[in-house]
């Protein structure tokens, strides 16, 4: 790759992460300077950007329960929308070529239906990098987003897959029965592999051999084969540390994809204006997310928080539109409409998601709205028990400090962990824990904190996390003892100015235990011995 895309991608990332905006909209807007610059995209950057986008659907698909997909309101949302949404953009697509736009006057009834359901889609990209970044991924809200994402994604790939005109194989229907086969194995082979880079390259090995080159092996979209072997992994154990493991990898691959977008064409005037039609319309597309979630029984911020993370554009919509330029369905102006309207939606939706929770608590003290008398089942008020000592985050930490505890306040304690999993995993071990993201403003509003609570011990891993709890547990003027881990100095101070009661540094910690349990055992062993 040419030193001037990394140079341009890294310096323009900086200036808008300076501002307090996600990188990505600087990679974008390094497309269009590279391509103003008189650049164009070439095969490297290509190849890079589809292993990103790629890596990315495996990544989704080792966070992701099949379970969530076949939940009314993930599959009932994802439906419905691209119904309503074609049909929306579709309706605008026709009004624009009845005001005169030559660009729009190629468009027949079939084409705009086509650039409508490319248009009806959100942008996976964007959403996991907002969530992931909000430490939001095993949010209630967050998991019922990238479920609806998924299923975006395979209409999408079942789309590819039908216009690239190829029939899939009949060898395809063995995948139904060669996958369940293959799941134990490669359990097996994950739990020999140790974990480092050999499990990693295992991993590697299965999105892009057996995934993506089994699948277009048996004419099936190579992707939908990443995102599948994704899946098929996401029981294990291993799941969560690989998913970190790719973290890194796949956020740079996707730096090539953001370039590429920009380096589509340059806009025309008439581009321009019909892509800024489509910004007023996106509101009106968010709004059918936040009706179908409403149906679904959500509370208002889950519906309206998981709604903010959907509203932009996506790049599956633009490589549909791209696919349909390339069969001559469309011209590539409509490309590069796609590309404007995508590269503004997320300059968009990034504030808008930054500041999810403000904008959430002004409309409500705004406009006051009752919540369904009838919740879904995970949004419901949480109730504590007899607890007496709540551990918020149950990873290895909490656990332990669990197991520390459970003699002193036999069944008065209670785990709180967002991952559904760790809790069905915790709840076999007879360890009391419900799931609850201390994260999340709502948590705190279903939450009631009484006089009985002793003590609350912050040991989530992400200090914005501890640092945000903490914040809620102050406001909420709970009277017992605070704990807190931390991994560095200076977040203890900010946890102390805060009201923190205990700090706990888990580095500094581990080593003082290290020498104690070792100094302790020897001098037990030579009083044994006299």
């Amino acid at each position: 790759m040419d030193p001037t895309f990394i140079a341009i991608a890294f310096g323009c990332g900086l200036l808008v992460y300076l501002i307090n905006l996600p990188p990505l909209i600087g990679f974008l807007a390094a497309g269009f300077v590279l391509n103003a610059m008189g650049y164009e995209s070439n095969a490297t950057l290509d190849t890079l950007a589809n292993l990103g986008v790629t890596l990315l659907l495996f990544s989704i698909g080792l966070k992701l329960d099949i379970k969530t997909l076949l939940k009314k309101e993930v599959w009932g949302t994802a439906s419905g929308h691209i119904v309503l949404s074609t049909l929306l953009f579709t309706l605008v697509l026709l009004a624009i070529k009845s005001i005169g736009f030559s660009l729009a006057l190629e468009l027949e009834w079939r084409q705009a239906v086509l650039m409508g359901f490319a248009l009806s889609f959100s942008s996976t990209v964007f959403a996991v990098k907002v969530l992931e970044e909000r430490s939001d991924m095993n949010t209630f809200y967050g998991r019922i987003a990238i479920g609806v994402l998924v299923m975006q994604d395979l209409f999408a790939v079942a789309f590819l897959t039908a216009s690239a005109g190829k029939v899939p194989s009949p060898w395809a229907l063995s995948l139904l029965v060669l996958l369940p086969l293959l799941r134990p194995v490669c359990f097996k082979i994950l739990e020999r592999t140790g974990h480092g880079e050999l499990q990693t390259l295992f991993a590697v090995f299965l999105a892009l051999v057996v995934g993506v080159g089994g699948f277009e092996l048996v004419g099936l979209k190579g992707d939908l084969g990443a995102l599948i072997m994704g899946m098929l992994l996401a029981s294990h154990y291993s799941a969560s540390a690989l998913a970190k493991s790719f973290f890194n990898m796949k956020e740079l691959f996707l730096v090539a994809f953001f370039l590429s977008i920009g380096l589509n064409g340059m806009p025309t005037t008439e581009a321009l204006w019909i892509a800024g039609i489509l910004l007023l319309v996106l509101p009106v597309k968010s709004f059918i997310y936040y009706l179908l979630y409403s149906r679904s029984q959500l509370r208002i911020r889950t519906s309206l928080l998981a709604t903010f993370s959907l509203s932009n554009y996506s790049e599956f919509g633009l490589i549909v539109a791209a696919l349909a330029a390339k069969q001559g369905l469309l011209s590539n102006d409509w490309v590069i409409v796609a590309s404007i309207a995508l590269a503004v939606s997320f300059v968009v939706s990034a504030p808008l998601n930054s500041h999810n929770e403000s904008l959430y608590r002004r409309l409500m003290n705004r406009f006051q709205p009752k919540e369904s008398p009838h919740l879904h089942p995970n949004d419901r008020p949480i109730e504590l028990g007899n607890a007496k000592v709540l551990i918020i985050g149950m990873g290895r930490i909490g656990q332990g400090a669990y197991m520390e505890l459970e003699s002193r306040y036999p069944g008065q304690l209670l785990g709180i962990d967002s991952d559904i999993k760790k809790i069905e995993l915790l709840k076999e071990l007879q360890i009391n824990a419900i799931e609850g993201d201390a994260s999340d403003s709502d948590f705190w509003d279903k939450t009631s904190i009484t006089d009985q609570l002793e003590y609350i011990f912050l040991a989530m891993p992400n200090h914005a996390g501890n640092l945000y709890a903490l914040q809620q547990i102050r406001f909420h003027h709970f009277t017992g003892r605070v704990a807190a881990i931390i991994c560095y100095p200076e977040e203890g101070a900010q946890l102390r100015a805060m009201g923190a009661d205990d700090i706990f540094n888990i580095y500094e910690e581990a080593g003082s235990g290290f020498a104690r349990h070792v100094i302790e055992d020897n001098e037990a062993q030579a009083i044994a011995s006299r």
